[in-house]
């Protein structure tokens, strides 16, 4: 048995942040009923790479891997009978699950007031991007902008450039660990207790850890950090090299004088080691620029896994920056069973990514495909649910199961 095997789930996310919370739940053996319409598909499924570079609802790599492992339900919520179907998903649920704005859920009449009505004991998440209460719960939008407002675009580039946030829809792919945390945490008050609760998640708010060193600063002492490019206030040299090839690249830190000193030694430059204007971490820093343009000297003659090889061997923080090629065959994530291959009713074999962590005694299964829109409606309104064939059919009919 896996772990979450009793656990029920109704999912109403969309995008990144939400899908990635219940996915992990999937993984290990929780029971997910992914609610979408074909008037309304998730984003996701129009968002690249596709397979065969063909764009298709169902060919997303992106979508494919978030939605790995749930069942498919689909259902016209704008339609009044939708809600009696919803409501019956409550009863057999134990956690409801949802991303939208704040208001979508209150003009349905799902929201966790209405809901507990029906399930006194219902865990509910709401995951949003500023949360559901304040002055700016209503600001909708995708991850990006999440981490434009928590301070994150401040904070990354060149002093000198405008900024530069770090890459993709970054909060969304932080805030699934702390959805899923959240939900396991008031899924074992429930076992303790008996009580339900209602858990309001902001994903920008759940980023704001990674922040802690600046926002310290700022309140303890006043300063506002600025992006300083590749360069560290702790650690020098510290930077992205060039490398042998076509945007290939290498990462250094010297975290102590001793790195330094190996690294003097690996590009032949022993010299350099005990120099006055480098001899210390605060004149490396005065010198960066020069550094940089010595170090860079030596890297590129050298493929970056080469350069990685030689800097490791003596100890030198050091890693080739990987492209994605490289990362879908990197040793170390194939042995690990990182990227999985699966079978696809409508396109063959895809690849998902496994379980971002491993338990010893209960692994996670090699999950199923991603579900298509309505894939699983008869099984769930059946067999779940409990629906005769011609409940069924009314629903068919009007156009609730779409």
């Amino acid at each position: 048995m896996l772990p979450l095997d009793d656990l029920k789930v109704v999912d109403f996310m969309w995008a990144l942040a939400g899908p990635g919370t219940t996915r992990m739940l999937a993984d290990y053996g929780a029971t997910v009923i992914r609610i979408e319409s074909v008037s309304r598909v998730d984003g996701a499924r129009t968002v690249g790479p596709f397979l065969d570079n063909k764009p298709a609802n169902d060919g997303s790599a992106l979508f494919g891997t978030y939605n790995a492992g749930k069942l498919g339900l689909a259902l016209d919520l704008n339609k009044p009978q939708a809600r009696d179907v919803v409501l019956d998903l409550v009863r057999w649920a134990d956690v409801v699950c949802e991303s939208f704005s704040p208001k979508a859920m209150r003009a349905w009449r799902l929201d966790y007031e209405s809901l507990r009505e029906v399930k006194p004991d219902l865990i509910m998440l709401s995951s949003c991007l500023m949360g559901q209460s304040g002055p700016i719960s209503g600001f909708t939008g995708f991850g990006n902008m999440a981490a434009a407002i928590a301070g994150f675009y401040h904070l990354c580039g060149w002093p000198d450039r405008p900024p530069s946030g770090p890459f993709g829809a970054y909060t969304d792919y932080i805030a699934p660990r702390f959805g899923a945390i959240a939900l396991l945490a008031a899924l074992d008050y429930r076992r303790r207790t008996g009580k339900g609760q209602y858990i309001d998640q902001s994903q920008a708010e759940s980023a704001l850890h990674f922040l802690t060193p600046a926002l310290l600063d700022s309140a303890a002492n006043g300063r506002t950090e600025q992006g300083i490019a590749n360069a560290d206030p702790n650690y020098a040299p510290h930077g992205v090299y060039p490398a042998l090839g076509d945007d290939r690249w290498i990462a250094i830190a010297c975290k102590t004088d001793e790195h330094w000193r190996s690294l003097c030694a690996a590009i032949d430059r022993p010299a350099l080691a005990h120099h006055e204007d480098f001899a210390t971490m605060s004149a490396r820093q005065k010198e960066c620029e020069q550094i940089e343009k010595i170090i860079s000297e030596w890297t590129r003659g050298l493929t970056a896994h080469a350069a990685e090889a030689i800097l490791q061997r003596l100890g030198i923080p050091a890693s080739a920056v990987q492209d994605s090629n490289d990362i879908c065959h990197d040793p170390q994530l194939a042995a690990r069973g990182y990227l999985r291959e699966i079978d696809h009713p409508l396109s063959g074999k895809i690849v998902v990514e496994g379980s971002r962590f491993r338990l010893s005694r209960t692994p996670a299964e090699s999950p199923r495909p991603a579900p298509t829109v309505g894939c699983d409606n008869q099984y769930i309104l059946e067999s779940i649910l409990g629906y005769d064939q011609e409940r069924i059919s009314r629903l068919a009919v009007a156009g609730v199961l779409e």
